[in-house]
């Protein structure tokens, strides 16, 4: 395990196999009043409140509890158990030509460890969705249904195989986000989609900030039905793509599809953005692997544990909002979602999460999270961005309700 990962302590550790032993672990533990941390392949240990010093604590993992159960390519259809990497599925997927839409993150590398062990229940509990977001939607928008365990040590189901199945909440979508704390989810059923015949990429040079902004804008309201749009400021653009972009900014624009129609919006696209600056094109793996860089932050993932902080604004006030913060700090900055998701790598060592959520506030508002950063950091400092009265009030009673012993991943949220 890397030093950048949350300890695993000396908690015992569980490996179910099912959801039968998923469920006996959840009400051994019940009974015994011992805090049950709840965890895919353990890539993700360092988001969160750390969970060291829990009395009696007991971990939960899922990598046994991995495998495809159904797929129907015609269908567009695909189940899994919640401890499958997200790797296997896409092999899977990539040999019928299909894909997971939202283009799930592996912040695995963030953390120093190795890509590719995340896992399909991991995503989803954390809702990680790349930069096809933007036009594609989340991971909770894809999630037909889950069987899952509660606090309770029940097990129950939610939604199914096909999309129109629900009527009132749908705890499916409510559980993605939840990060383990209201039910440990034991398979996933998928919506999957056709992957594309061919991916351009427009990579317009040397653009300030202010005006990638202007640009991405420009290319999301156009009609190229652009699927991703992204801005990498000087020096940041070296540390994709395995350093082929060179220092000079990058502002990518992603266009995917069917063969021909990729090329006429590509070419309409880029009869416009050649008047804002000198205009370079990628195509096929090299495009896609730029945007896997792009979509697990790799310019950050650099063996330390420096402070990276996920902000969600509005796209228009992002440049606005990183401006502010180099005034006053010390940071590092790349956007994606068109400006409105900006990654920020705090250079002096330290969350200095007062600053960043007060110039936050004074930029139109909107969520910051500690992504990265020491355990001793995220001990102290809120992860999550603070919830107002009345949705604290609403969240406090779903987790009363799903578990009322509070044993699932206990301050993991805060």
């Amino acid at each position: 395990m890397s030093a950048l990962a949350e300890s695993p302590a000396a908690a015992e550790t569980f490996r179910p196999a099912d959801e039968d032993g998923v469920r006996d672990i959840v009400r051994a533990a019940v009974a015994d009043e011992a805090p049950l941390l709840i965890e895919g392949a353990g890539s993700k240990r360092g988001l969160g409140k750390p969970s060291g010093g829990l009395a009696n604590a007991r971990r939960l993992s899922l990598a046994e509890c991995r495998g495809v159960t159904l797929y129907e390519p015609e269908e567009l259809v695909l189940s899994a158990r919640a401890g499958t990497p997200i790797a296997e599925i896409e092999a899977l997927l990539a040999a019928h030509r299909q894909r997971l839409e939202f283009e799930p993150m592996d912040l695995g590398p963030l953390y120093g460890e190795a890509p590719g062990l995340g896992t399909i229940g991991g995503v989803l509990a954390c809702n990680l969705a790349g930069p096809r977001r933007i036009a594609r939607g989340a991971a909770r928008d894809h999630v037909l249904g889950v069987t899952a365990v509660s606090g309770r040590g029940e097990v129950f189901r939610a939604g199914g195989r096909v999309v129109k199945n629900v009527t009132g909440y749908d705890l499916s979508k409510g559980l993605a986000g939840s990060f383990g704390t209201l039910a440990v989810m034991t398979s996933i059923i998928m919506k999957v989609m056709p992957d594309v015949e061919a991916e351009a990429t427009l990579v317009l040079r040397g653009l300030a900030d202010d005006a990638a902004a202007g640009a991405m804008a420009a290319a999301m309201g156009s009609s190229a039905e652009v699927s991703g749009a992204a801005h990498l400021p000087y020096a940041v653009a070296a540390r994709v793509a395995e350093g082929s972009l060179g220092r000079e900014s990058a502002t990518l624009i992603r266009i995917e599809g069917f063969g021909p129609s990729v090329e006429a919006r590509a070419a309409h696209l880029s009869a416009g953005l050649s008047r804002v600056g000198r205009l370079e094109r990628l195509e096929g793996e090299a495009s896609r692997a730029l945007w896997r860089d792009v979509r697990d932050v790799r310019p950050f993932a650099d063996g330390t544990d420096k402070p990276v902080w996920r902000l969600s604004v509005a796209p228009t006030r992002g440049h606005e909002l990183v401006m502010d913060l180099r005034m006053a700090a010390a940071i590092d900055a790349f956007y994606d979602w068109q400006g409105g998701l900006v990654w920020l790598r705090m250079e002096a060592g330290q969350p200095e999460a007062d600053l960043v959520r007060q110039a936050l506030g004074r930029h139109g508002g909107g969520h910051a999270t500690l992504i990265r950063a020491s355990e001793v950091a995220r001990a102290n400092v809120p992860v999550f961005e603070p919830q107002a009265d009345a949705l604290a009030r609403l969240s406090k009673r779903l987790k009363d309700q799903f578990d009322p012993a509070g044993i699932l991943n206990p301050g993991r949220m805060g």
